[in-house]
């Protein structure tokens, strides 16, 4: 499995920026074994939560094992504590770099697939907000979107307020991101806001998968915007499980989003060190 850290120059931020990306070209198989060969790999954009960056699947899952079993590639970008939108007044266009460039940059300089049906993006917590705007915003590059721990956090932006010591949740911090508080909701921020729009232009929206543990704050949260996706008639798969707002979780969900993305059945591991054929 080759773990690959590249650094692009970005137009949409305007700076070097740094991606890890997992690309299983290496995989060898055991002797009699056949090869399946592969010329364009299905890949999944992953997308990292609050005070984390490129580095936290890796470090923080067991994702590289997972993709080189079913020959999935895997770009993990940074998106810094902007929750990867646009935040035109700073020219950081995060929903563009992740949504647009990214991919671009990506197909050109490895052997990915160009195929909407081949292309999902998917996140945790920021990350998961993240993964649902941009797939829905850029509906025609992303066949499929994951969130876990999403943060739905678009409802109610604009009663907030700065008498709280958490950062996350006050006022001067939301309108850093998001602009104008009392126009969030009626947005492009707003996956729902999206969600409707694609309707009104019967676009054919991503297949969807959502999950939160059972002990999470951002659970109701999750369940509401399930609610509405049903209500909407998006393909959305849900699912809840005990845990919280943490690594434990979702080192088990993300290998519930690869079993349920599209991908070859008939995958298996390669020689490596925890796979030596004994």
């Amino acid at each position: 499995m080759a773990l690959i850290q590249a650094n692009f120059m970005s137009g949409a931020l305007m700076r070097t920026v740094p991606v890890n990306i997992i690309l299983p070209v290496d995989k060898l198989a055991f002797p009699g074994a056949v090869s399946r060969e592969i010329t364009a790999y299905k890949t999944l954009y992953l997308l990292h939560g609050i005070f984390g960056n490129y580095t936290d699947w890796v470090s923080g899952t067991n994702i590289q094992r997972w993709a080189e079993e079913r020959d999935l590639a895997v770009v993990m970008p940074s998106g810094d504590n902007m929750f990867y939108v646009d935040q035109k007044e700073s020219l950081n266009y995060y929903g563009e770099f992740i949504g647009r460039e990214l991919v671009e940059l990506t197909r050109r300089a490895f052997p990915l697939s160009r195929r909407r049906e081949d292309t999902f993006i998917a996140g945790l917590s920021m990350g998961g907000y993240g993964a649902i705007r941009n797939g829905l915003k850029y509906h025609d590059t992303f066949g499929c979107i994951a969130g876990l721990s999403s943060a739905m956090i678009v409802d109610g932006l604009e009663a907030r307020t700065n008498d709280t010591p958490n950062l996350i949740e006050r006022k001067d911090f939301a309108e850093r991101i998001f602009g104008d508080l009392a126009r969030a909701k009626d947005s492009d921020m707003n996956p729902k806001w999206l969600v409707e729009k694609l309707r009104e232009q019967q676009a054919e929206i991503p297949k969807m998968y959502l999950a939160c543990g059972t002990e999470d704050p951002l659970l109701q949260a999750n369940r509401e915007m399930r609610d509405y996706l049903r209500g909407a008639g998006v393909n959305v798969t849900y699912e809840e499980g005990p845990g919280g707002h943490e690594w434990d979780f979702w080192d088990r969900y993300i290998k519930k989003v690869i079993d349920w993305l599209p991908l070859e059945e008939d995958s298996k591991a390669g020689i490596n060190s925890g796979n030596v054929g004994v």
